[in-house]
């Protein structure tokens, strides 16, 4: 009798365990990164970033290693650096063909600003064989997309 008492509350607590464990997984699904030194790091020739929004793909570990690090998503320029970069460097209007379609960027779907007049200088992406980098800009808002591949070298 006492075993099938075990049995039947154990049962009874096993879907409120499932149902507290996805709520803290959709939490941590929702994270993202704030601190914009890493990105600064990453990318020099934007300068000082007043606020960032961004994941990366070793969030959230999935046990599975890799020596590619990807990191992606919106990172707003200080006052008049897109000017600065739009009087150096050639741009054409462009949206970003990335999607945040990775299992590590679903927090950024939906993010980044309302209505953007995206723009895209061809001359400040990066591309090697084990490393890429692409940048979009908002017009209106100063803000940047990026994903980058291997950032850091």
């Amino acid at each position: 009798m006492e075993r099938r008492r075990l049995i039947g509350v154990g049962v009874a607590v096993l879907p409120a365990w499932w149902t507290v464990r996805q709520v803290v997984n959709d939490a941590e699904e929702r994270d993202w990164h704030t601190d914009t030194a890493p990105l600064e790091r990453a990318f020099p020739l934007l300068g000082p970033l007043a606020d960032a929004k961004w994941v990366s793909s070793r969030d959230n570990d999935r046990g599975v290693p890799s020596p590619e690090l990807v990191i992606s998503g919106f990172a707003r320029l200080r006052p008049g650096k897109l000017a600065r970069l739009t009087a150096a460097h050639a741009f054409v209007s462009e949206a970003p063909t990335e999607d945040f379609s990775s299992w590590f960027e679903k927090p950024l779907m939906g993010e980044g600003p309302q209505n953007p007049q995206w723009i895209r200088s061809h001359e400040l992406d990066r591309d090697g064989s084990s490393y890429s980098t692409k940048l979009w800009f908002d017009r209106r808002s100063d803000i940047v997309c990026f994903r980058s591949l291997n950032p850091y070298g």
